[in-house]
């Protein structure tokens, strides 16, 4: 098959088409999800292609949004890590709308590897991970560097999206007053603009012998970002989970400082605690902004920021709102 829009051609006849198996991956709990199908040819034990199934009509301009920046030339022109990226194959239909058909990429979920047991207990599997992340990161930031942007940039947008999503809370108040300070500290720092990934987590990362295989899900990309919003979003989503297999109250594996129990703790480590874990992320977080000539000591802001723009922007109301819970527990904390 060639890169085309197959007007006619249903996912269910392109699934006729390859034949062999199919596998439906788990649907995200977002209002506008996106069911993922995986198409097998016959006798082959890796998925050929990939169909993005949207559930709504958000979901669909989404889908559309992102094999329009598939199909951009630049992202075939960045070495090795070209070979990372999906390429966007064809659109079909289902139930009238559109269906992004990618090649399939090699590699596990990194997401799998975390969630295996105690591979997050363990510094030098999770170093692992990190020094993956970033080198992938650090490629990507590299090749598409163009222009500059103000760091405070990185808030644009976020203090109206809360002060609409959340104004009847009366705390909303001091959001936007903390909103404003870091607005202010991050405010005449220039960064160089470069490709944003906009999703980068464990769950977008597919591995293959200790290194970043595949990175998927660009949905949420944009052609001139500012990279510091990646950095701080897979240290983020990484530490969110730490305490996902432990019961509340109790120690976690591996984290002698790290008690499962409220949403976000392993955040809260992460950001304000000591030991392996915290040493790890917030080196992760130093070294990228370092590459991108950003003084170190604006990493707390620069997280604080990523979290505000989650609690912002997120489809899931219970996912914003616990961001914004967790903004808050860490900006009233002040530096540490």
């Amino acid at each position: 098959m060639t890169a085309t829009t197959a007007a006619r051609l249903t996912l269910a006849g392109l699934i006729d088409l390859v034949g062999g198996r199919v596998a439906c991956l788990a649907m995200s709990k977002d209002q506008n999800a996106k069911v993922t199908v995986l198409l097998f040819a016959g006798g082959q034990d890796r998925p050929g292609y990939v169909a993005k199934v949207p559930t709504t009509r958000t979901a669909a301009r989404r889908v559309d949004r992102e094999a329009d920046l598939l199909r951009d030339p630049e992202l075939r022109g960045l070495g090795p890590i070209s070979a990372t990226i999906p390429r966007p194959v064809m659109t079909v239909e289902h139930l009238g709308r559109p269906v992004l058909v990618t090649t399939g990429l090699p590699g596990r979920s990194m997401l799998a590897e975390y969630h295996s047991w105690r591979h997050t207990a363990r510094a030098a599997t999770v170093e692992a991970d990190f020094a993956a992340a970033g080198l992938w990161l650090a490629e990507l930031h590299r090749r598409t560097a163009k222009g500059d942007g103000d760091l405070a940039s990185m808030l644009d947008g976020a203090g109206p999206a809360i002060a609409r999503r959340y104004g009847s809370d009366r705390a909303t108040a001091a959001d936007l007053y903390q909103l404003a300070a870091i607005q202010d500290r991050l405010a005449g720092h220039r960064i160089a603009r470069a490709m944003l990934h906009g999703d980068f987590w464990p769950g977008n990362l597919l591995m293959a012998d200790g290194r970043v295989c595949g990175v998927i899900d660009w949905e949420c990309a944009r052609r001139d970002g500012l990279p510091t919003h990646d950095l701080a979003h897979f240290v983020i989503t990484y530490s969110l989970y730490l305490d996902r297999h432990t019961r509340p109250g109790r120690r976690v594996g591996g984290h002698p400082g790290l008690r499962a129990g409220r949403w976000g703790a392993g955040l809260e480590y992460a950001i304000n605690g000591t030991g392996w874990y915290p040493e790890l992320a917030q080196r992760f977080l130093a070294d990228g902004l370092r590459r991108l000539c950003v003084p170190v000591c604006c990493g707390r802001d620069v997280m604080l920021a990523e979290l505000a723009s989650i609690a912002a922007h997120a489809d899931h109301p219970d996912f914003a709102r616990n961001h914004l819970l967790l903004f808050r527990r860490l900006s009233a904390g002040g530096e540490r």
